[in-house]
């Protein structure tokens, strides 16, 4: 696997910002929804699983860490800490940094006090914080976990200069598109497996009298997850990690024929719920509950976006996801069916035999079995049996992501930098929103996004 898997622009930071605290906010919900037990019980996965990792005895050691989680997510990891600390005899206490992980650990850091190990939400922060030689490297046991049970892809990530530095414990499937199961079987259509599919579909759907998209236009965020996966699919991984690294222009004809594809959907104004100028005014959150809100009479018969979804879906409505709310892959444009990805990352701060054995605990299926028992947690350890997730909706977003192996990419505008990528009004976010009102005017957007890229990259 090259190198340039980790995104050669991912040393730019980009805020958490809005995007970051909607899927926090997201999974929270959605780990009370599929929990359904007290948030105090550890489930039956470790009882019923012998343990496949050996740790050490660490009776009488602390350890602090460090992640943006909070409510019933953080609930959710707490559980794999209490089973650490079971197996180990050590004491971890957990620390939410807020928002903004880099802020808090620099701060923790010029203090002389960082946290042994922290939860990384950005591939660019976690190259930061190496380049600055904040980081431990992967001890014998942690790499041995990593390479038996993550792909090469998942590897590399956390990967700077040669040097093995985290574990993606956790991570989102960008590729989804959510359906209304209602309304397809009313129109008499399926999942699609192409774009062409898709559109053909659509067109059903909305003759049949429920629009066929409702797009979350008022976060532009949503738009660049659009884009991203018709440009992975349609032209490739390596195109795909130039763009993002800027080594290529927003000009490039690759970019105008993905923007021409994703006109298609855009441009056929009946197909969205709204049409573009109500997208535009719909923020995702909205945009979901107008496919699943009303079940007799629902705005729109589809959503596209990553498996928080769920989470609005299981905390905004009354759909049962399984029952009439299903989700299947982004459709393939011209090449494969694209896997488009984002996550959180285990790294040491601190040395010590108790960091390193955290992070060999993490990188094992016994840590992730008793997560994605609890749900609202995606795993990328394809060692993992799917049995652990609550729900066969879960179970095939887990089976898509795994599957992929190396064949994905992590968030394109989480690796541009902020002022691009990753800020409200401006930017990427800006250029999209204008072409969804105009979706025909493909020069003139890649003129835009090239104009703010140019500008954001010398930055």
């Amino acid at each position: 696997m090259p190198t340039s898997l980790r995104g050669k622009g991912a040393g730019r930071l980009a805020s958490v910002g809005l995007r970051g605290a909607l899927v926090l906010a997201a999974v929270a919900a959605l780990a009370v929804t599929a929990v359904g037990r007290e948030e105090t019980d550890e489930g039956s996965w470790a009882k019923e699983h012998r343990p496949t990792v050996r740790l050490p005895s660490l009776k009488g050691e602390k350890l602090q860490v460090a992640a943006v989680w909070t409510g019933p997510e953080e609930a959710n990891f707490r559980r794999v800490l209490a089973e650490f600390e079971r197996r180990t005899g050590a004491t971890v206490e957990f620390v939410p940094t807020g928002d903004n992980v880099a802020t808090y650990i620099g701060s923790k850091v010029e203090g002389g006090k960082p946290p042994d190990v922290v939860m990384v939400p950005q591939v660019g922060v976690v190259e930061q914080f190496a380049a600055k030689g904040w980081l431990k490297p992967l001890g014998p046991q942690a790499r041995q976990q990593l390479e038996k049970n993550f792909s090469r892809g998942w590897q590399d990530l956390a990967t700077y200069e040669g040097t093995r530095y985290g574990v993606y414990y956790k991570v989102a499937n960008k590729s989804l598109i959510w359906y209304n199961t209602a309304a397809y079987r009313d129109a008499g259509v399926g999942e699609a497996k192409t774009w062409q599919q898709f559109l053909d579909d659509a067109r059903t759907l909305t003759d049949s009298g429920v629009p066929a998209v409702s797009v979350g236009g008022a976060d532009g965020w949503v738009l660049t997850d659009w884009f991203e996966n018709i440009y992975l699919s349609q032209a490739g991984p390596d195109l795909y990690d130039k763009l993002a690294a800027h080594e290529i222009p927003w000009t490039h004809p690759s970019v105008g024929r993905a923007l021409k594809t994703l006109g298609e959907l855009f441009g056929e104004r009946r197909l969205l719920a709204g049409g573009p100028r109500g997208a535009l005014q719909t923020e995702f959150p909205a945009s979901v509950t107008k496919a699943f809100g009303d079940l007799a009479s629902p705005q729109a018969a589809s959503v596209f976006e990553a498996d928080f979804v769920g989470v609005n879906i299981a905390g905004d409505t009354n759909a049962r996801i399984g029952k009439e709310a299903k989700a299947y892959p982004f459709p393939a444009v011209d090449g494969e069916s694209p896997v488009v990805t984002a996550g959180d990352a285990a790294v040491v701060l601190r040395q010590s035999e108790g960091a390193q054995a955290l992070l060999t605990f993490l990188a094992s299926t016994d840590a992730a079995g008793i997560a994605a028992e609890a749900g609202g947690f995606l795993s990328p350890n394809r060692e993992l049996d799917l049995a652990a997730y609550p729900d066969a909706v879960q179970r095939r977003i887990a089976r898509a992501l795994v599957s992929a192996g190396d064949d994905f990419r992590f968030d394109m505008s989480d690796q541009a930098p902020a002022a691009f990528g990753g800020t409200k009004g401006q930017g990427e976010w800006k250029a999209l929103q204008d072409f969804l009102l105009k979706p025909h005017d493909v020069e003139g957007a890649q003129q835009n996004l090239e104009a703010a890229a140019a500008k954001a990259y010398e930055k």
